[in-house]
């Protein structure tokens, strides 16, 4: 009872707040953080109006023909209405910061949009005009913020500078913005200190520093934009850039440049350590097995804690059976990932692993009586089409919580470790649904249950029972992806 307890207050923290902090600071998973270009850079501001500063701000802008972005909280809006009003007929943009400046961690979904609704709502009032971006507190979001029915446009930073310290000084300021100072630099300040944390007079050294900057920008023909214009013109250099690359693809030079695995930018490669990190240390605490030093597959025996399941045998799956919960390794999926320079290769060494790996359990069952007691194998995946090949039924998670997390929970994991994740989540979202995978342990046995001479080397070809594992499946390419847009077989917190 108390792993169980354990597990869902782990899983609640990990998919509510941890994880989509993480990969949202760390490579902009939903969120705009970094613009492209070579030109223009954008100026944020935070925690306004402020009586004092705001205005003097806008002065600064005016004299210097500069635009930005403010991410106003909803009572300081309230309560400085006619500064909202000028920030918006001088050709700035409003986006929303919270009504009160509260981290998002620290509130249920419902409080978080209700927080948003009020900012919004006065915004629009006094302008007029509905608010598009979205910066929470600290920028801390959670995973209601990054979901896909949000109506906002989450925008984070890609350097700020300690600006809220009053300490920190003009001179020590505007040094640090100096360096930082580029096309595509989307920049955090804030010109309010009436926040906890921050120092009341704060904004005065900062729009001291702000001066130097704006005036360094000019020599360099630099100009400060709303992140409005910064992620238009942005949206047109990405598209310049992938156009480049389909016509290097085209002539056949892009395939060959490395593998797939080493195009992962460094902080999506620290990220996927992160997650491989805590994924080690789950197997420690509920004591999963390999099925080999390579295997594909972790497993563990315990107690069914779902709704009843129909077996390929037409029999039910109740709940309180005993079952053998499958887990892809995603250290070995992200090796075979980094070993692959095309998908078509990606493709043949994932189903050769689980062809090599499915009968190594099968031995590894048939020495403990324990897993040859369980009723039947059992994982969730937004695998499709692949699962079949290997005999599993797939059959419809019942909506509910887990069902909402599991799928958030793998479409994150897709992105991070399949080479083109984010691309497939674009163009197959519809398609990406978690399901129930299950096979009767006899039906595995009867499949997979071979002599361990049928565990051969992947270079070497052996045709019995599905075991060719220099084989390939005689359907189009396409299915052979579509075996791939998994990265995890997630267990069903009980």
């Amino acid at each position: 009872m108390m792993e169980h307890l354990f597990l869902w207050l782990l899983y609640i923290c990990s998919f509510y707040a941890f994880i989509p902090g993480l990969v949202s600071r760390l490579f902009g998973y939903r969120v705009f953080r970094r613009g492209v270009s070579k030109t223009s850079f954008a100026l944020t501001f935070d925690d306004g109006p402020d009586p004092i500063y705001t205005p003097l701000l806008l002065d600064l802008l005016k004299q210097y023909e500069a635009k930005a972005t403010f991410f106003v909280v909803g009572l300081h809006a309230e309560q400085n209405p006619d500064i909202i009003r000028r920030i918006h007929e001088e050709g700035h943009q409003i986006g929303i910061h919270n009504y009160i400046h509260r981290a998002n961690w620290l509130m249920s979904p419902a409080a978080v949009r209700r927080q948003i609704y009020l900012t919004q709502k006065i915004i629009h009032d006094l302008t007029g005009k509905r608010p598009q971006y979205y910066r929470p507190p600290w920028g801390i979001v959670n995973q209601s913020d990054l979901s896909r029915n949000s109506h906002y446009d989450i925008v984070l930073w890609s350097s700020l500078f300690g600006d809220w310290r009053k300490r920190v000084g003009r001179d020590k300021l505007a040094a640090r913005m100096l360096r930082k100072l580029r096309g595509g630099e989307i920049m955090l300040l804030h010109d309010c200190g009436n926040t906890w944390g921050a120092n009341r007079d704060a904004p005065a050294e900062m729009l001291a520093a702000l001066e130097l900057v704006l005036q360094e920008a000019q020599q360099r023909g630099l100009e400060a934009v709303t992140i409005g214009s910064l992620m238009e013109g942005s949206k047109y250099m990405s598209k310049q850039r992938k156009d480049h690359a389909t016509r290097e693809s085209e002539d056949g030079t892009y395939a060959r440049r490395a593998p797939l695995g080493t195009l992962l930018s460094p902080f999506k490669k620290l990220l996927v350590h992160l997650w491989l990190g805590w994924e080690k240390l789950f197997h420690w605490m509920f004591h999963l097995q390999k099925t080999g030093p390579d295997g594909l597959f972790h497993y563990r025996l315990r107690s069914y804690q779902g709704r009843p399941l129909q077996l390929e045998t037409g029999e039910w799956l109740e709940r309180g059976d005993s079952i053998i919960e499958l887990h892809f390794d995603n250290r070995r999926l992200f090796d075979l990932t980094s070993g692959s320079r095309s998908m078509m290769q990606l493709a043949i060494l994932f189903i050769q692993a689980a062809r090599q790996d499915f009968p190594k359990l099968a031995l590894q069952m048939k020495e403990q009586p324990e897993l040859m007691q369980a009723r039947a194998l059992y994982g969730v995946s937004m695998v499709n089409r692949g699962p079949e090949k290997f005999g599993f039924a797939i059959r419809e998670l019942p909506q509910g919580l887990f069902a909402v997390l599991t799928r958030w929970y793998l479409k994150l994991l897709l992105t991070m470790i399949h080479p083109s994740g984010s691309m497939r989540l674009k163009e197959q979202s519809e398609h990406l649904i978690p399901r129930a995978m299950v096979l009767s342990t006899p039906a595995f046995m009867q499949r997979y249950g071979v002599d361990t001479s049928s565990i051969v080397d992947p270079s070497t070809q052996h045709t019995e029972r599905g075991v060719a594992l220099t084989a390939v499946p005689s359907e189009p390419s396409t299915s052979i992806e579509d075996t791939l847009t998994t990265t995890d077989v997630q267990t069903q917190p009980s």
